[in-house]
């Protein structure tokens, strides 16, 4: 831990000499190769860095966009701006960004199913829906035990069409991104059988926030945007339970986070197990992506000038991530893809 630290902390100083700490967003000034924003705590990280690749900005003006999710039949991605309660569209043949849908109600996370169409999260009415490819809404979920949720927030498929979602309730805390109201469920992780049945798969997590499985779908990533703010792992049993699972990783107190106010968001696994998890709430050296191995330990790190919401691969490769982080969205090439389609 104190090599890391020192590690760095030189890579740090390093970074913020090249770029002076005044970075042109705005793509007009180009950064030098390697891009001094995309770091190797770690030694095992530098494999995965394009070297002449650089950390762009796509759009912004947002006030707080989350959910990216990428749609390989239609060469697109989508995300939400939460509080505006649109759902915006990428188009990366010409960077075209436009309103896709308004009126989302609210949504935060989405995620496509193995039939391509779109699940979205909707904290202003506590609900999961599938857009269908008549462009009628289906929804999934709505209540727990004759308990209405409390504002769904992030969602992955399973191979075996299986849709799990968190349910932390952010979105019922605050007229900002949803409809503020009564939380009647403890928080709590679901999975909706492609029956339609839905089960609590845990309780565990005081804010169950983002989740993704490892390449394979035998474990699932979960994380708590609680006081603990950490990811924990859990073991998938027979495709839709979850064993007692254990703390993977935690991001608060890491770097210069020397209070213990930092954490994670959104996350996502790439082909060799690596979790990519948003990063965010401290400030420069903190603010972005931070990359941990599949035993957990943290090998790189992406700085952004904003808070890290959320993130996915995407691109006909999948060799892209997608950044989503306060009021704007970001992109980077990378030397790996992600593990799943979306």
């Amino acid at each position: 831990m104190i090599t890391s630290r020192r590690r760095f902390l030189t890579t740090l100083a390093t970074s913020a000499a090249a770029s002076s700490l005044a970075r042109d967003w705005t793509g007009q000034i180009p950064e030098r190769y390697p891009d001094p924003d995309v770091i190797a705590l770690e030694p095992a990280f530098s494999k995965y860095i394009q070297g002449n690749s650089p950390l762009r900005r796509l759009h912004t003006g947002m006030l707080w966009a989350e959910g990216p999710a990428w749609n390989g039949t239609g060469n697109y991605l989508v995300w939400s701006d939460i509080p505006n309660n649109a759902q915006m569209r990428y188009l990366p043949e010409d960077g075209h960004v436009s309103v896709m849908r308004n009126n989302s109600g609210n949504s935060n996370g989405n995620t496509f199913d193995w039939q391509g169409r779109q699940i979205s999260c909707e904290h202003a009415n506590r609900r999961v829906v599938r857009y269908e490819l008549n462009g009628k809404i289906t929804v999934l979920a709505s209540e727990f035990e004759g308990k209405p949720l409390n504002a769904p927030n992030d969602a992955v498929v399973h191979p075996d069409g299986g849709v799990w979602f968190t349910d932390p309730g952010y979105g019922s805390m605050m007229d900002y991104e949803g409809n503020k109201g009564e939380l009647q469920l403890k928080e709590a992780v679901y999975r909706i059988d492609p029956s339609g049945q839905i089960s609590k798969v845990t309780e565990t997590e005081a804010k169950p926030n983002g989740l993704c499985f490892n390449p394979d779908y035998t474990k699932l990533y979960v994380v708590d945007t609680g006081d603990a703010k950490h990811i924990r792992v859990y073991d998938v049993i027979d495709g839709v339970k979850l064993n007692q699972g254990k703390e993977f990783a935690v991001n608060k107190g890491a770097l210069t986070d020397k209070d213990g106010k930092g954490g994670s968001d959104g996350v996502r696994c790439d082909v060799d197990g690596n979790v990519w998890a948003s990063a965010g709430w401290i400030g420069d050296g903190f603010d972005g992506v931070h990359i941990f191995s599949p035993e957990g330990q943290r090998i790189g790190l992406i700085k952004l000038p904003e808070t890290g919401s959320n993130l996915c691969f995407g691109g006909p490769k999948r060799n892209r991530l997608f950044i989503t982080a306060s009021q704007s969205l970001f992109s980077l090439y990378l030397n790996t893809t992600g593990a799943h389609f979306c």
